[in-house]
């Protein structure tokens, strides 16, 4: 940390739709399944967790990055009316070329794709980032993700020339 900002927390972010909420390993039994159909991971790669290994990485990941300088932010999506989790949201935020640099990602369970919710969150989540001085926001998208290609899109990235992984990379200079 370079001392001259205070670290990107996961803090509550509400939507029209959605309550974004911090990662806890709680949520791990509900996300398992939420998670769990072999399709949803086509793009992102993997496999489906079973709930204990998912408790495990959540435990992980509530920890905190290793490095000072990187703040692991990561949200559970919850659908208000239904009462139900619905898909994740996370920034990675760290030190970029041009000040604070997050990168971003978004999975929604395949019962509830199709209704707007990665977009909504994602939308949600890059205009918190921008008012806790985020300069640049970038996603991964693999080429052939159409749906994760218009999530982007909405959130006024645009797609570079640069890969990742098989992955292109799309980005957005805020404010």
């Amino acid at each position: 940390m370079d001392g001259l900002r205070e670290p990107v927390t996961a803090t509550d972010i509400s939507s029209q739709r959605l309550e974004l909420l911090p990662l806890q390993v709680k949520f791990a039994d509900e996300m398992a399944a939420v998670l769990g159909d072999p399709a949803l991971h086509t793009f992102i790669g993997g496999a489906p967790l079973p709930a204990r290994e998912l408790r495990e990485r959540y435990g992980r990941l509530v920890t905190g990055s290793p490095d000072p300088a990187v703040s692991w932010c990561n949200w559970v999506l919850r659908i208000r009316d239904e009462e139900c989790l619905a898909g994740t949201v996370q920034a990675t935020v760290g030190p970029g070329d041009d000040g604070l640099e997050a990168e971003i990602a978004w999975v929604v369970g395949v019962p509830w794709q199709g209704r707007g919710l990665a977009t909504e969150a994602a939308l949600a989540l890059v205009d918190r980032l921008g008012r806790q001085s985020v300069r640049t926001v970038v996603a991964h998208i693999h080429p052939d993700h159409a749906a994760s290609a218009a999530v982007a899109t909405a959130c006024g990235l645009t797609p570079t020339d640069r890969m990742h992984d098989g992955e292109v990379r799309w980005r957005r200079t805020l404010g």
